[in-house]
This record gives structure tokens, sequence and C-alpha cells, in this order.
């Protein structure tokens, strides 16, 4: 057994992860990073990776996946050691006031603070209740794209009024023959701009919006879809012809060994102090969406901030009674190069 020591045990390999490697890194705090997936990138590399990411500064439209070679580029030199496809499996605080860390592969760390920024956890699709949907699901109903290309020139349909649902109506109108959006009520979730550009589309013709109707059912035979019936809140039935339906009803978050480690939770959030991001249990941080407190805006570049603050409040703990002087990057550079 390989006993690992590092300053930092960062959970999660995600963008806000990647990124406080980087801000670690430029306080001379060394990083091991622990990620259940086999790749870098969270949900940016397994979920979504052609998405178009719009609220990123200094980026008008970035791909996920690009942001994520980004973050990673710019956390290199740092030399992080990754530890992927595997999950924290048992956490203890040392005498001398070390973690010490398991995995469920064997590995062993011990590290002077563990900063989380698990996203939302252990994920997988929230799923629409419908009639004979596992025999579809892989086939022609897909919870992600991972492949633009795939869905070109296909009748698409898809479902929901949260920010996926949007962007990708938008980007894949772009390359399919027709896109129809579901939805049961006026109102979407997205951002603004976004909501204004599917409702210009819809007037456009370029693409159709089924409102306010929901999910009835499936038709077609050996897993490839013909159309999908929809229903309104009258009871009004509506069949659509369909290559694929796309449902985006959002993510379903489980902490998994996070929930057991004492910490004050907000159902599947972690409660931190927002000027620190330093939770109830003394060494342990948290940033990202797992993180949560009063008026928290559920965004990338809130993450980004909070991996700056989590930093800052990690290097006094490491080096008690030491006095740091803050310096911008612009002034001080990057450490070793």
């Amino acid at each position: 057994m390989t006993l690992h020591q590092t300053d930092v045990a960062i959970i999660g390999a995600g963008p806000v992860g990647l990124f406080s490697i980087f801000e670690c890194g430029m306080m001379r705090l060394k990083c091991h990073v622990i990620d259940t997936l086999e790749m870098v990138g969270g949900q940016c590399t397994a979920l979504y990776p052609e998405k178009p990411i719009y609220d990123i500064p200094g980026f008008p439209k970035i791909l996920a996946a690009d942001l994520i070679k980004n973050l990673k580029a710019q956390a290199d030199p740092f030399e992080p050691v990754y530890h992927l496809n595997q999950q924290v499996t048992h956490l203890e605080k040392k005498a001398e006031g070390r973690w010490r860390l398991e995995t469920s592969t064997g590995t062993v760390l011990e590290a002077k603070a563990i900063l989380i920024a698990a996203g939302v956890g252990a994920f997988g699709p929230n799923r629409p209740p419908l009639e004979g949907l596992e025999a579809f699901e892989g086939k022609s109903v897909f919870y992600y794209v991972k492949n633009r290309e795939d869905f070109r020139g296909k009748h698409l349909v898809i479902a929901g009024g949260g920010d996926s649902a949007v962007d990708w109506a938008i980007s894949l109108s772009e390359i399919a023959k027709k896109v129809t959006v579901v939805h049961r009520r006026p109102k979407f979730r997205a951002a603004p701009e976004s909501e204004a550009k599917l409702n210009k589309l819809a007037k456009e013709g370029v693409l159709d919006l089924a409102i306010p109707f929901q999910l009835e059912g499936l038709s077609g035979s050996n897993g490839l879809l013909k159309a999908v019936i929809l229903k309104s809140l009258e009871g009004e039935l509506r069949e659509v012809p369909a290559d694929a339906l796309l449902p985006f009803y959002g993510l379903a978050m489980n902490l998994g060994p996070i929930a057991h480690w004492g910490l004050q939770l907000n159902t599947t959030h972690v409660m931190v102090t927002p000027e620190d991001c330093a939770t109830t249990v003394p060494g342990i941080f948290a940033i990202g969406d797992i993180a949560t407190y009063p008026h928290k805006l559920k965004l990338i570049l809130t993450g980004f901030a909070e991996a700056a603050q989590a930093a800052q409040a990690i290097w006094t703990l490491v080096h008690p009674g030491e006095s740091h002087h803050f310096e911008y990057s612009t002034t001080s550079g990057v450490p070793g190069l």
C-alpha cells in the first residue's frame, strides 16, 4: 500500500475542481484529486461535451469539452495527481490534525485539508414516467448529447423547461430536420436571453413549441421511435413524429459517502460559510454546486470564485501563524513558470 501525502485532497475533477487546482497552486499548495469518473471534467465531459456554454468570462461561447481542456491545461503546471475511477469510501481525522482518506480502489491519502468540489455528487437523469421507456433508452431516447452530429437530419422531440432543454433546442435546430420542444407551461426556467432566442426561432418556424403539453407515451418498435404522444392539461392528445426523444428533466443527486461525514446538510447540499467556503467540520471545505448558503447562485463562475476563496482559507490552515501577502497573478506570475 502506497501512502500519498499532500496539502489538499480535492474531491471532484469537474470544472470547479480543476480550477481549484490552479488557485491552490497559486498559493503553492500541492493537490491530489479524486473522482468517480474515469476522466476529468465531470458532467461537462460525461454528459454534454459538445454543449455550448455562454457565461464563461472572456468566451462568448465555448463548448464544454473545450472548457475542460483549457482548465486542465491551466492546472497542469502545478503537477496535480489524479486518482480517477474511484470514490472516497473512508475518512478519518488523525491525531496530528491531518485527514486520512481511503478510496474504493485502495488508494490512501493523507491531507492537511479537504476540498469537496463534487458537483451534484453521484448523478443520474430524472426519467419521465412513460410505459416501455427502457426499451427505447440508448437507441432513440437519450438523456445527454455526447455527439451533436448524431442528430443531424432527424425529427427530435426535446422535453423540459430548463437551460439544458432550451440550449439544446437552439443548438440542434441548426442541424435537425425538425425540433419540437415540449413543456407544460409557457414560461421556461432558462436564462432570459436563451428563452427569448427560443421564442424567436419558434416564431420564424425554425422549431415548434408544444405548450402546454407533457409526455404521455411512445410509439415505435425494437427500440426505435416513430412518434411521441403528448397530452395537454385539458386531456388533448397530440402525436409528433420523432426519431429521437431528449428528456431534460435534470439530474437526480446523491451525496454518497459525503452524507455521512458529519457535515451540516441542506437536503443534498453541503452548508458552508460564503466568505471562505468552510463547512461545519474544521479542515473540510466545499465549493461549486454541492455547496450552498443563502442567496447562492448556481453558476460555474460562482464556483470559480469560491475556489479562490477556499484556497486562501486553506493556505492559512496549512501554514498556521504565517502571514500571506496577496498578489494578483499579473504581479506574481504562475509559481514555477
